[in-house]
């Protein structure tokens, strides 16, 4: 199912199939939709318009409940960093757009392609071209070692891998403009795009003390997670382990914050406000130096990061030292130092029963991660909510399709269910541990009886303090 303009997916409670909605384009209203001929829908008549109050009633509520399950993750792409981005400067985000190498540069664009294709792009793009030119690297190093000094192969690895360094220097260098452009953007304007940030994160990482921790992952190697938590006054926890330069620990340390409430005794409670945080694919502050992976102190949009890099103590690391590799085939990476751990993170937090994994601007190209998706939903309590501004190239349908799990997903695509702006404010859960809505809906129920609804139905007091929504 390829969406066409203004087209949307939704997906939610007890729809048996996917429901097909077209927006209206009209300016006046352009927040009107209606269910298309094609669909068949149970809460709403074809081609009767309806707005975004309708979807709320069946989006939110749903959403509420599903988030306070037992244990929830957060899978971010890229796309909230275009949402963001384009919110506060009107631009889209800084692309990654294919370059040119010096050596060899027929061998590595074609098998770029390649890949792109059995991921179901129809254009590599650098991340193809890194991945590529690393294996390349490592075949001719191979072959050289054999070679005497003078061989030409000697000579094209040392080309190559100066290519390889100047493409990741450019690549870090188009993440760290995105970043500038969110940080110097009109005042108003970067207010606004923090706000709904904020809003985002905080509709996830508001649970109950009872409950654990959202678990955070992202395969994004900018710091928009980042500034977002910082301003959110959200602590972000990871395997990080210091204050100057944190490094990278293989054995997770469990280090939490809890609180006992007045007047309970027995066990304390998680405190508020804390994310366990992944950063699937590494990060634009991540070196390898001295044989550990640390954390150095990049200020978020600096403008150069050779002064960053060049700091005592890195050991003269440059840009082949950075840990934003999409490169040498991403399931191999998996298989080696950090990404290991990673991983293992990614799939303890989601593989477990009563679990739910939303996702937000995740376009499913991963193999790797949709690898652990599928075995995640193997598991009958467990659910995935699918968040998408779009599917230009089908391969969310296709995904859903080929899991087969449809009792276990939910799908919210296309550009007004997964726009941020749409999102945060009309069908994402409050971003606040909503203890007040309950306590209105116990009391409307013991004042009118069951025979009084409330939301359609959905705001009804949980079983017990903490509990979701039934």
């Amino acid at each position: 199912m390829t969406l066409q303009k203004g087209q949307q997916i939704i997906k939610t409670r007890d729809d048996p199939d996917p429901v097909l909605l077209q927006r209206s384009d009209e300016p006046s209203d352009p927040h009107k939709t209606q269910v298309e001929a094609c669909s068949t829908c149970t809460w709403a008549k074809v081609g009767e318009p309806f707005g975004p109050e309708k979807l709320r009633s069946r989006i939110e509520p749903w959403l509420t409940a599903l988030v306070q399950s037992e244990h929830l993750a957060l899978l971010i792409g890229s796309g909230l960093t275009h949402a963001v981005h384009y919110m506060a400067t009107s631009a889209s985000a800084p692309g990654m757009e294919t370059v040119s190498f010096s050596v060899r540069n027929e061998e590595i664009s074609s098998d770029a392609k390649r890949s792109a294709d059995a991921a179901g792009r129809q254009n590599g793009n650098i991340e193809d071209q890194i991945r590529a030119a690393n294996e390349l690297l490592r075949g001719l190093e191979i072959i050289a070692a054999t070679k005497p000094a003078n061989a030409s192969e000697h000579k094209e690895v040392v080309a190559l891998k100066e290519d390889i360094k100047k493409v990741l220097e450019g690549f870090a260098e188009a993440i760290l403009k995105a970043e500038w452009n969110l940080a110097s953007a009109p005042a108003h304007k970067r207010e606004q795009a923090f706000n709904y940030l904020v809003s985002f994160l905080m509709s996830f990482a508001s649970r109950s003390g009872t409950r654990e921790r959202l678990q955070l992952f992202t395969t994004n190697y900018d710091r928009y997670i980042e500034a977002g938590a910082d301003a959110a006054g959200l602590r972000l926890i990871d395997r990080f382990v210091g204050t100057l330069a944190p490094v990278f620990r293989a054995s997770r340390l469990d280090v939490d914050l809890h609180y006992n409430p007045p007047g309970i005794r027995g066990e304390p409670r998680y405190l508020e406000g804390v994310v366990r945080f992944t950063k699937l694919h590494g990060s634009l502050d991540w070196v390898d130096c001295g044989g550990a992976i640390r954390r150095i102190g990049l200020p978020f949009g600096a403008t150069n990061l050779a002064p960053f890099l060049s700091a005592p103590g890195l050991g003269g690391a440059d840009a082949l030292r950075l840990m934003i590799y999409p490169n040498a085939a991403k399931d191999r990476e998996t298989a080696s130092h950090p990404y290991v751990e990673l991983f293992r993170d990614f799939a303890a937090a989601i593989c477990r029963p009563n679990s739910v994994l939303v996702t937000y601007g995740y376009s499913f190209g991963d193999e790797h991660i949709n690898r652990v998706i599928e075995d995640m939903l193997t598991i009958p309590s467990a659910h995935l909510v699918v968040i998408s501004h779009g599917d230009p190239l089908g391969r969310i349908m296709r995904t859903y399709e080929r899991l087969g799990r449809h009792a276990q997903t939910t799908l919210l695509i296309g550009d007004h269910l997964g726009d941020l702006k749409t999102l945060v404010g009309h069908y994402l859960p409050k971003p606040a541990i909503d203890r007040t809505t309950f306590r209105m809906a116990e009391l409307l129920k013991a004042r009118w009886g069951a025979g009084q609804t409330v939301n359609d139905g959905a705001d009804q007091a949980p079983a017990s303090e903490g509990e979701p929504a039934p």
